[in-house]
């Protein structure tokens, strides 16, 4: 994937020196979207939730950072909210590779209130929570079938499952799976993970 990512940067390259090739760019461009949508589609009930078009739909979340395309998403504004509040929106964006287990926002919801509002205040508290949804590597489905990743919060995340039905840490399910994002993967899950 990375070798195929230099090779299209080496085409922009060329394309900025001479001006006729500019459409050639693009189809490159073109083409690099149709591999990554034939590289798996998205899955789960969650996904009929997403915006058909705009920045926050499958195909505008690819051409951003993840945080950014997270914040163009619908389902994932308490999650967007909170990672704002953890001052780890930077981090998110420049991350290259990664996989993130974004809960939807009914994840919050089931939290308590006074739980949750606790949690938005304490910084540290909400940074360790936030990086435990984040592992490194661009993961597929495949790997998530019996799969355990390291967060980036330090302690291991477990997933299990098939076709398209997956579990983290036996408990969350993945609602909508394969988002692609510029720098990231993302599975919407129905839980917020907690580190122990």
């Amino acid at each position: 994937m990375l070798a195929f990512g230099l090779s299209a940067c080496g085409d922009m390259d060329g394309a900025s020196e001479e001006s006729p090739e500019m459409g050639d760019a693009e189809e490159t461009m073109e083409s690099t979207d149709e591999g990554m949508e034939t590289a798996g589609e998205n899955f789960g009930p969650g996904c009929a939730d997403v915006p058909e078009d705009g920045d926050g739909s499958f195909e505008g979340m690819a051409q951003d950072p993840v945080a950014t395309a997270a914040s163009n998403n619908p389902l994932l504004s308490t999650l967007v909210s909170a990672v704002e509040e953890a001052d780890l929106v930077d981090t998110l964006n420049s991350a290259e590779d990664i996989t993130v287990f974004a809960p939807a926002n009914d994840a919050f919801e089931a939290i308590p209130q006074e739980d949750l509002d606790a949690l938005m205040a304490d910084q540290e508290q909400l940074t360790e929570v936030l990086t435990y949804h984040v592992v490194e590597g661009r993961h597929s489905p495949e790997d998530l079938a019996e799969g355990t990743f390291t967060s980036l919060q330090g302690e291991d995340v477990t997933t299990s499952g098939s076709g398209e039905e997956f579990t983290v840490n036996d408990e969350s399910q993945v609602v909508c799976g394969n988002v692609q994002t510029a720098n990231a993967t993302v599975y919407i899950v129905d839980t917020v993970l907690m580190p122990s």
